[in-house]
Protein backbone atom coordinates (compact mmCIF):
# COMPACT_ATOMS: atom_id res chain seq x y z
CA UNK A 1 0.00 0.00 0.00
CA UNK A 2 1.47 3.07 -1.10
CA UNK A 3 0.75 6.31 1.10
CA UNK A 4 -0.47 9.81 -1.14
CA UNK A 5 -1.52 13.40 0.03
CA UNK A 6 -4.84 14.45 -0.63
CA UNK A 7 -4.75 18.13 -0.78
CA UNK A 8 -7.71 19.33 0.76
CA UNK A 9 -8.39 23.62 0.13
CA UNK A 10 -10.57 25.42 1.84
CA UNK A 11 -11.12 28.33 -0.63
CA UNK A 12 -14.56 29.19 0.64
CA UNK A 13 -13.56 32.76 1.92
CA UNK A 14 -15.75 35.73 1.58
CA UNK A 15 -12.09 37.82 2.10
CA UNK A 16 -13.60 40.57 4.26
CA UNK A 17 -10.52 41.50 5.56
CA UNK A 18 -8.66 42.48 2.42
CA UNK A 19 -11.66 45.01 1.20
CA UNK A 20 -12.24 47.02 -1.07
CA UNK A 21 -9.02 45.07 -3.19
CA UNK A 22 -11.33 41.54 -2.18
CA UNK A 23 -15.09 41.66 -2.58
CA UNK A 24 -17.57 39.20 -2.12
CA UNK A 25 -17.67 37.85 -5.69
CA UNK A 26 -13.89 37.80 -5.81
CA UNK A 27 -12.45 37.31 -2.62
CA UNK A 28 -9.02 37.41 -1.85
CA UNK A 29 -8.06 33.46 -2.69
CA UNK A 30 -8.77 34.44 -6.42
CA UNK A 31 -6.46 37.41 -7.08
CA UNK A 32 -3.06 37.38 -8.18
CA UNK A 33 -1.45 38.38 -4.41
CA UNK A 34 1.70 35.93 -4.80
CA UNK A 35 5.25 37.07 -5.25
CA UNK A 36 5.23 34.73 -8.74
CA UNK A 37 2.31 36.56 -9.93
CA UNK A 38 -0.12 33.44 -9.26
CA UNK A 39 -3.58 33.82 -7.30
CA UNK A 40 -3.52 32.54 -4.15
CA UNK A 41 -5.28 29.36 -4.82
CA UNK A 42 -3.21 28.74 -7.61
CA UNK A 43 0.13 29.44 -5.53
CA UNK A 44 -1.21 27.17 -2.74
CA UNK A 45 -1.64 24.45 -5.05
CA UNK A 46 1.69 24.85 -7.19
CA UNK A 47 3.21 24.69 -3.46
CA UNK A 48 2.48 20.47 -3.82
CA UNK A 49 4.14 20.32 -6.86
CA UNK A 50 7.11 18.44 -5.34
CA UNK A 51 5.07 16.01 -3.12
CA UNK A 52 3.56 12.74 -3.95
CA UNK A 53 0.02 14.30 -4.03
CA UNK A 54 -3.74 12.70 -5.18
CA UNK A 55 -6.37 14.72 -7.16
CA UNK A 56 -7.04 17.81 -4.46
CA UNK A 57 -10.28 18.93 -3.41
CA UNK A 58 -11.30 22.12 -3.52
CA UNK A 59 -13.97 23.38 -1.14
CA UNK A 60 -15.60 26.68 -2.10
CA UNK A 61 -18.98 28.51 -2.66
CA UNK A 62 -20.88 28.01 -5.30
CA UNK A 63 -21.08 31.28 -6.39
CA UNK A 64 -17.67 30.87 -7.12
CA UNK A 65 -16.84 27.33 -8.64
CA UNK A 66 -15.84 28.65 -12.59
CA UNK A 67 -13.51 31.21 -10.93
CA UNK A 68 -11.80 27.81 -9.21
CA UNK A 69 -12.35 25.82 -12.01
CA UNK A 70 -10.81 28.58 -14.43
CA UNK A 71 -7.95 29.10 -12.38
CA UNK A 72 -7.16 25.35 -12.08
CA UNK A 73 -7.43 25.38 -15.83
CA UNK A 74 -4.99 27.95 -16.32
CA UNK A 75 -2.08 25.77 -14.25
CA UNK A 76 -2.83 22.46 -15.79
CA UNK A 77 -4.10 21.04 -11.82
CA UNK A 78 -7.20 18.90 -11.98
CA UNK A 79 -9.19 19.18 -8.84
CA UNK A 80 -12.49 18.06 -7.57
CA UNK A 81 -14.45 21.12 -6.57
CA UNK A 82 -16.88 20.29 -3.57
CA UNK A 83 -19.05 22.94 -3.58
CA UNK A 84 -20.64 24.58 -0.14
CA UNK A 85 -24.34 25.48 -0.77
CA UNK A 86 -23.69 28.46 2.52
CA UNK A 87 -20.69 28.88 5.05
CA UNK A 88 -20.58 26.72 7.71
CA UNK A 89 -16.80 27.04 9.29
CA UNK A 90 -13.69 24.36 8.55
CA UNK A 91 -15.09 21.54 10.52
CA UNK A 92 -17.84 20.85 7.93
CA UNK A 93 -16.32 22.00 5.23
CA UNK A 94 -13.48 19.26 5.57
CA UNK A 95 -15.96 16.83 6.97
CA UNK A 96 -17.42 16.61 3.35
CA UNK A 97 -14.04 16.13 2.14
CA UNK A 98 -13.51 13.73 4.64
CA UNK A 99 -16.39 11.88 3.53
CA UNK A 100 -16.09 12.44 -0.24
CA UNK A 101 -12.58 10.51 -0.01
CA UNK A 102 -13.80 8.10 2.08
CA UNK A 103 -16.73 7.55 -0.80
CA UNK A 104 -14.47 7.73 -3.68
CA UNK A 105 -11.43 5.82 -2.65
CA UNK A 106 -11.53 2.81 -4.52
CA UNK A 107 -7.83 2.18 -4.63
CA UNK A 108 -5.76 0.77 -1.63
CA UNK A 109 -3.94 3.70 -1.32
CA UNK A 110 -3.63 5.14 2.24
CA UNK A 111 -4.71 8.45 1.93
CA UNK A 112 -3.32 11.68 4.57
CA UNK A 113 -5.35 14.73 3.90
CA UNK A 114 -3.68 17.75 3.65
CA UNK A 115 -6.03 20.29 4.97
CA UNK A 116 -4.62 24.23 3.98
CA UNK A 117 -6.18 27.40 3.16
CA UNK A 118 -6.13 28.79 -0.19
CA UNK A 119 -5.10 32.37 1.00
CA UNK A 120 -1.71 31.89 2.89
CA UNK A 121 1.49 32.84 1.09
CA UNK A 122 4.75 30.58 2.32
CA UNK A 123 7.58 31.46 0.17
CA UNK A 124 10.22 29.12 1.66
CA UNK A 125 9.36 26.12 -0.04
CA UNK A 126 12.08 23.81 1.30
CA UNK A 127 11.06 24.23 4.85
CA UNK A 128 7.52 24.11 3.79
CA UNK A 129 8.03 20.62 2.61
CA UNK A 130 10.33 19.30 5.22
CA UNK A 131 7.56 20.21 8.05
CA UNK A 132 4.85 18.45 5.70
CA UNK A 133 7.14 15.31 5.88
CA UNK A 134 7.42 15.68 9.37
CA UNK A 135 3.51 15.71 9.95
CA UNK A 136 3.11 12.55 7.49
CA UNK A 137 5.22 10.33 9.98
CA UNK A 138 2.70 11.49 12.51
CA UNK A 139 -0.22 11.12 10.46
CA UNK A 140 0.66 7.71 9.56
CA UNK A 141 0.65 6.91 13.55
CA UNK A 142 -3.13 8.12 13.42
CA UNK A 143 -2.34 11.75 15.09
CA UNK A 144 -3.97 14.43 14.27
CA UNK A 145 -1.50 17.33 13.19
CA UNK A 146 -2.05 20.66 13.33
CA UNK A 147 1.13 23.12 11.61
CA UNK A 148 2.41 25.35 14.43
CA UNK A 149 4.16 28.84 12.73
CA UNK A 150 7.16 29.99 14.65
CA UNK A 151 6.24 33.06 15.64
CA UNK A 152 8.39 36.08 14.77
CA UNK A 153 6.92 39.16 16.87
CA UNK A 154 4.07 39.46 19.74
CA UNK A 155 1.38 38.69 17.59
CA UNK A 156 -2.24 39.49 19.00
CA UNK A 157 -4.46 38.60 15.83
CA UNK A 158 -3.84 35.10 15.67
CA UNK A 159 -4.33 32.38 18.40
CA UNK A 160 -1.89 29.96 20.14
CA UNK A 161 -0.60 26.84 20.46
CA UNK A 162 1.60 25.45 23.36
CA UNK A 163 3.77 23.04 23.07
CA UNK A 164 3.66 19.70 25.09
CA UNK A 165 6.01 16.46 24.99
CA UNK A 166 7.87 16.10 22.03
CA UNK A 167 7.10 13.73 19.58
CA UNK A 168 9.00 12.46 16.77
CA UNK A 169 9.39 15.96 14.70
CA UNK A 170 6.64 17.42 16.45
CA UNK A 171 4.92 18.00 19.52
CA UNK A 172 1.55 16.92 21.75
CA UNK A 173 -0.66 19.71 21.63
CA UNK A 174 -0.86 20.96 25.34
CA UNK A 175 -3.31 23.84 24.60
CA UNK A 176 -4.81 25.75 22.40
CA UNK A 177 -5.31 29.60 23.33
CA UNK A 178 -7.65 32.46 21.97
CA UNK A 179 -5.97 35.34 20.52
CA UNK A 180 -4.04 37.00 23.52
CA UNK A 181 -3.47 40.63 24.66
CA UNK A 182 0.29 42.50 23.98
CA UNK A 183 1.47 41.62 27.23
CA UNK A 184 0.43 38.27 27.08
CA UNK A 185 1.61 37.64 23.44
CA UNK A 186 5.34 38.94 24.87
CA UNK A 187 5.43 36.14 27.31
CA UNK A 188 3.97 33.30 25.08
CA UNK A 189 6.77 34.42 22.56
CA UNK A 190 9.80 34.92 24.89
CA UNK A 191 9.03 31.50 26.45
CA UNK A 192 9.37 29.88 23.21
CA UNK A 193 7.07 26.92 23.98
CA UNK A 194 4.05 28.38 22.18
CA UNK A 195 2.95 28.83 18.24
CA UNK A 196 0.77 30.52 16.19
CA UNK A 197 -2.12 28.84 15.45
CA UNK A 198 -1.97 28.36 11.15
CA UNK A 199 -5.22 26.68 10.63
CA UNK A 200 -3.27 23.98 8.41
CA UNK A 201 -3.66 20.38 9.46
CA UNK A 202 -2.63 16.49 8.22
CA UNK A 203 -4.82 13.59 9.38
CA UNK A 204 -6.55 9.94 8.30
CA UNK A 205 -10.02 10.65 7.00
CA UNK A 206 -11.00 7.31 9.33
CA UNK A 207 -8.90 8.97 12.05
CA UNK A 208 -10.67 12.65 11.64
CA UNK A 209 -13.93 10.79 11.01
CA UNK A 210 -14.09 8.83 14.04
CA UNK A 211 -12.58 11.91 16.61
CA UNK A 212 -15.66 13.70 15.17
CA UNK A 213 -18.20 11.55 15.78
CA UNK A 214 -17.32 11.22 19.32
CA UNK A 215 -16.78 14.97 19.55
CA UNK A 216 -19.17 16.23 17.70
CA UNK A 217 -21.85 13.84 15.87
CA UNK A 218 -24.29 16.35 14.74
CA UNK A 219 -22.02 17.91 12.26
CA UNK A 220 -20.82 14.32 11.31
CA UNK A 221 -24.63 13.60 10.91
CA UNK A 222 -26.00 16.41 9.36
CA UNK A 223 -22.48 16.24 6.44
CA UNK A 224 -22.82 12.23 5.83
CA UNK A 225 -26.85 13.21 5.00
CA UNK A 226 -25.73 15.80 2.57
CA UNK A 227 -22.78 13.91 1.06
CA UNK A 228 -25.61 11.11 0.72
CA UNK A 229 -27.52 12.87 -2.12
CA UNK A 230 -24.71 14.79 -3.73
CA UNK A 231 -25.20 15.45 -7.74
CA UNK A 232 -21.77 15.08 -9.72
CA UNK A 233 -22.03 18.21 -12.24
CA UNK A 234 -18.56 18.24 -14.41
CA UNK A 235 -15.93 18.21 -12.05
CA UNK A 236 -18.08 19.77 -9.13
CA UNK A 237 -19.80 17.95 -6.49
CA UNK A 238 -22.85 19.52 -5.39
CA UNK A 239 -23.88 18.36 -1.54
CA UNK A 240 -28.01 18.56 -0.49
CA UNK A 241 -28.16 22.22 0.48
CA UNK A 242 -31.09 21.25 3.01
CA UNK A 243 -28.96 18.65 4.79
CA UNK A 244 -26.47 21.03 4.88
CA UNK A 245 -28.54 24.35 5.58
CA UNK A 246 -29.19 22.21 9.38
CA UNK A 247 -25.57 21.66 10.21
CA UNK A 248 -24.36 23.91 13.23
CA UNK A 249 -21.37 26.25 11.89
CA UNK A 250 -17.98 25.22 13.82
CA UNK A 251 -14.51 25.76 13.10
CA UNK A 252 -12.60 22.14 13.46
CA UNK A 253 -10.53 23.74 16.21
CA UNK A 254 -13.42 23.47 18.44
CA UNK A 255 -15.09 20.76 17.33
CA UNK A 256 -12.62 18.55 17.52
CA UNK A 257 -8.80 19.57 17.87
CA UNK A 258 -8.82 21.06 21.53
CA UNK A 259 -10.85 18.12 22.78
CA UNK A 260 -9.12 14.99 21.24
CA UNK A 261 -6.14 13.40 23.09
CA UNK A 262 -4.34 12.70 19.54
CA UNK A 263 -3.62 16.00 18.30
CA UNK A 264 0.01 17.14 17.82
CA UNK A 265 1.94 20.20 16.16
CA UNK A 266 4.68 20.16 13.93
CA UNK A 267 6.76 23.87 13.91
CA UNK A 268 6.48 25.73 10.36
CA UNK A 269 8.88 28.48 9.64
CA UNK A 270 8.46 29.04 6.31
CA UNK A 271 7.85 32.55 6.18
CA UNK A 272 4.56 32.23 6.42
CA UNK A 273 2.05 35.50 6.14
CA UNK A 274 -2.16 35.27 6.55
CA UNK A 275 -2.36 37.99 3.67
CA UNK A 276 -5.15 39.84 5.93
CA UNK A 277 -5.04 43.68 5.17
Amino acid sequence: MTTKILPVIMAGGSGTRLWPLSRTQYPKQFLKLSPDGSTLLQATLLRLKNLDCAEPIIICNEEHRFLAAEQMREIGVKAKIILEPEGKNTAPAITLAALYQAQTNTSKDDHLMLVLAADHVITEQDRFEQSIHHAVELAQKNKLVTFGIVPTHAETGYGYIEKGIAELSGFEVKRFVEKPDLETAQQYLDSQQFLWNSGMFMFKADVYLNELQKYALDIYTSCQTAMQNTQPDLDFVRIDKAAFSECRSESIDYAVMEKTTDAVVVPLDANWNDVGS
